[in-house]
């Protein structure tokens, strides 16, 4: 079954046993401690007096408003008060030591015949606006390639391959990753399922039938349908109030997508919230009722774009995007990819997603 068990859904879910799986892989992790009061929190951030990173722990019910960046010392007691003040704990919650670096996911698929061929090297970018202001999202956009060789990939999955096999998984495992200023890796998370929009990347950079390319995983086999070494862009096409998705169903389904049906411009488009939904179109200079893609939701769509370098399949998958004409505030953010021209040095220097161009120029 293409799916996460109920052990490797933990590894997701509850952050201690996550960091207990790595550990036991041999892989270094960040310093974090578990707490299930704020005041025990409050005092230990007074006593060490750095900079941490609050993320939820626990089952499905965590809060991920308990998800939290902190500047400092100070800023982190602010926000553990205010929680305290919300009555926020449902679940318990880990303070991790902040760590500075690029931050880098690798991913891999995995199934009884072992790894597949291709490792996913992949950047997210998680706030609503550019430039990381905002709320954080589950993501906005993503930068993914599929690679034959990748260091990060030696460095944080292979060693869970005893552990993958033991726990029968099948499926896409991804490690999310900082990579520090002297090269090391620092595993922040697992995703152990199909992560969204990573799975309509995923589909873009595939080649052939992607029902028999997961059915084949789940029998053994490798279809090595996947295209190496091309950079897919996707870019999250979303309407208010996303990210809080507090309005009705009514006032966010049935919106019109106009420009979508076009063949050249429909291959590129992964509906995530859409529908058929009667709306007007003028033809032949008249006004009608047709059926034509619409909003059920406001997490709408994915575009992707692939090209040879970061720089330029962001530019084609934006091109694509302002073909769309949504008429109620379409949102996505324009700078998606960006930030790599000045991270991808670093990260190279230590060997890390060679071969990965921002653009021709760089």
């Amino acid at each position: 079954m293409l799916a996460a068990s109920v052990e490797t859904a933990l590894w997701e879910t509850d952050r201690q046993k996550g960091q207990a799986v790595l550990k036991k892989a041999g892989i270094d992790t960040i310093p974090s401690t578990e707490f299930s009061d704020y005041d025990a929190a409050i005092r230990f951030v007074k006593a060490k007096m750095k900079r941490y990173v609050s993320k939820p722990t626990g089952d499905g019910t965590a809060d991920k408003a308990l998800s939290y960046v902190s500047s400092g010392p100070a800023d982190m007691v602010f926000m553990l008060e205010r929680w305290k003040k919300l009555n926020k704990l449902k679940t318990p919650f880990i303070l991790q030591e902040f760590i500075p670096g690029v931050e880098a996911g690798v991913a891999g698929w995995f199934g009884p015949g072992g790894w597949n061929e291709g490792w996913e090297e992949n950047f997210e970018f998680k706030k609503l606006m550019n430039d990381d202001l905002g709320p954080a999202t589950g993501e906005q956009g993503t930068v993914m390639r599929y690679v034959r060789n990748s260091k990060l990939a030696r460095k944080v999955l292979l060693p869970l391959t005893d552990a993958l096999a033991e726990a029968g998984y099948v499926g896409d495992i991804d490690v999310n990753c900082i990579i520090d200023e002297k090269g090391q890796p620092w595993p922040l998370e697992f995703t152990t399922r199909l992560g969204w929009p990573a799975f309509n990347l995923q589909c873009a950079l595939h080649q052939g039938d992607p029902a028999q390319w997961l059915m084949d995983l789940t029998l053994g086999r490798d279809s090595r349908g996947l295209l190496l070494d091309k950079v897919c862009v996707g870019v999250v096409l979303s309407i208010p109030d996303y990210p809080y998705s507090h309005a009705t169903r009514k006032e966010v389904a049935g919106i019109p997508i106009y420009g979508a049906t076009r063949p050249s411009l429909w291959r590129h488009i992964h509906p995530c919230e859409m529908q058929l939904a009667e709306s007007p179109i003028e033809i032949e200079g008249k006004l009608v009722m047709l059926p034509q893609p619409a909003t059920a939701g406001d997490y709408v769509l994915t575009m992707t774009a692939i090209a040879d370098t970061v720089r330029d399949a962001a530019l084609t998958v934006y091109r694509r995007l302002e073909r769309l004409q949504v008429p109620n505030s379409p949102m996505y953010r324009t700078d998606v990819g960006k930030k790599l021209a000045k991270d991808l040095p670093k990260i190279q220097q230590h060997g890390y997603a060679t071969g990965l161009q921002y653009s021709l120029t760089n």
